[in-house]
């Protein structure tokens, strides 16, 4: 009961994740914080170049990201309070780890933003794009990954965000599938 619970808190948009209005928005990034396509490029381009400078600082001083991690930065331009900058897997690469990594990059993301106090997060389709994860794979991964870190944590609202259709499509199934097997 709890998981349905839980999972009520999870919502899936056809919507351009530069125009949510929520505490903060994750960006599918590398380990380098290199804004180059993708919903990375789109969330940089919207945000003004002071993001892709704040990034550049942060890799400055610390190096890169491992795959799963995350950190966050201003939003700048965007109408959130932060960019939750999360590295997701590329498929393939990982040894057999992808699906690890890829709940990893979520969960760390709602830690993050649990931990500064944000309490609404919009994602991407983390790895879907150029990092070539099947989102018919990815898609129960993440909603999974999304319940499980919900659970206990001061975050009430994660919204799953796409511009098209395949995305989304798979995103909404595997919620709805997640909500049934609360039931």
């Amino acid at each position: 009961m709890r998981a349905m619970a839980v999972a009520d808190g999870i919502e899936v948009a056809r919507a351009d994740i530069t125009q949510e209005r929520v505490d903060a928005i994750v960006n599918a990034a590398n380990v380098n914080l290199a804004h180059g396509g993708g919903v990375a490029r789109a969330i940089s381009s919207a945000a003004g170049p002071e993001l892709q400078s704040a990034c550049n600082r942060l890799i400055a001083a610390r190096g890169p990201l491992e795959t799963g991690e995350t950190v966050a930065t201003d939003a700048f331009q965007l109408p959130c309070l932060k960019v939750i900058h999360a590295v997701g897997p590329v498929y393939g690469r990982h040894d057999g780890e992808e699906a690890r990594l890829l709940a990893a990059a979520h969960t760390n993301s709602i830690a993050l933003a649990a931990e500064l106090g944000l309490k609404t997060l919009a994602f991407p389709a983390i790895s879907c794009g150029v990092y070539g994860y099947p989102a018919e794979e990815a898609a129960p991964i993440a909603i999974s990954a999304a319940i499980n870190a919900l659970d206990n944590c001061s975050v009430g609202l994660v919204r799953f965000c796409f511009v098209g259709d395949l995305e989304r499509d798979a995103f909404a199934g595997a919620l709805a599938r997640a909500r049934n097997q609360g039931d």
